[in-house]
């Protein structure tokens, strides 16, 4: 075809060229004698072939996109400026893409890794398996899980998450149980655990104040008592006009 029809020939457009592929077909390549079988192709496709084609397809041809990623750091690789996800053992690596209509496939080393449904530009993909267990939770918005993680830490600190996540939208609150949960780690439960008590007490559901009294070792410290003399109000009036009875009226 290419050597004996299309090398230099010119085509005014698309359909000449298509013209003319089909009457070289029809007239030279379809009944000139085939150097292995010795038959002629028009021949032997009319005879045997031609009766065992399906019906053509309705939906156009899938043209699929090739393409390299690279594996961030957040486990994900962009293709068509969106984001699907790769196990993390890939980070660093490039990887093989095949986007098609509708799935897109991810090759590592020629073996199919995985398999997304394709989403538009600006989306991503999440696969809570390619992520790590200690961001699974704040990846898939797991409410639930991350409060059984404060209520492990202890019962004042499990109480504080569930004041921080009790509003109409939880998820807002997530970071801050994260940071709650890291200042256990920094701190230790029993401390963190204590401040939680003592802020829960005073009815402050606030993660700055819990650090900033662990920073400052003021979690155990009492209140501190009211100082100086009370001073009564510039226009404050005198308890005697309020008194009832015995008075002039």
């Amino acid at each position: 075809m290419r050597g004996n029809f299309f090398a230099g020939e010119a085509f005014a457009d698309l359909a000449d060229a298509q013209r003319r592929a089909e009457q070289w077909c029809r007239e030279v390549a379809g009944v000139r004698v085939h150097g292995t079988t010795q038959l002629r192709p028009a021949e032997v496709f009319a005879a045997e072939e031609q009766a065992l084609l399906l019906p053509a397809p309705v939906p156009p041809y899938d043209l699929p996109t090739y393409a390299m990623a690279k594996v961030h750091r957040d486990r994900h690789i962009e293709v068509g400026k969106a984001l699907y996800p790769v196990p993390g053992e890939l980070i660093g690596q490039h990887v093989s893409v095949r986007a098609d209509s509708k799935p897109v496939k991810v090759f590592s080393r020629g073996e199919l890794i995985k398999v997304h449904p394709r989403v538009g530009p600006g989306k991503r993909q999440t696969d809570a398996a390619d992520l790590p267990s200690e961001k699974t939770a704040y990846a898939m918005r797991d409410i639930d899980h991350l409060r059984r993680l404060a209520a492990n830490e202890g019962d004042a600190v499990g109480t504080y998450a569930d004041g921080l996540l009790g509003g109409p939208l939880p998820w807002t609150k997530m970071r801050q149980v994260y940071r709650l949960l890291g200042l256990v780690k920094k701190w230790g439960a029993e401390r963190v655990n204590t401040a939680c008590a003592k802020a829960l007490e005073a009815e402050t559901v606030n993660v700055g104040l819990i650090e900033r009294m662990l920073e400052r070792a003021t979690e155990n410290a009492a209140p501190a008592p009211v100082q100086g003399t009370l001073v009564p109000g510039r226009f404050a009036r005198h308890p005697g006009e309020f008194a009832v009875g015995g008075g002039e009226r």
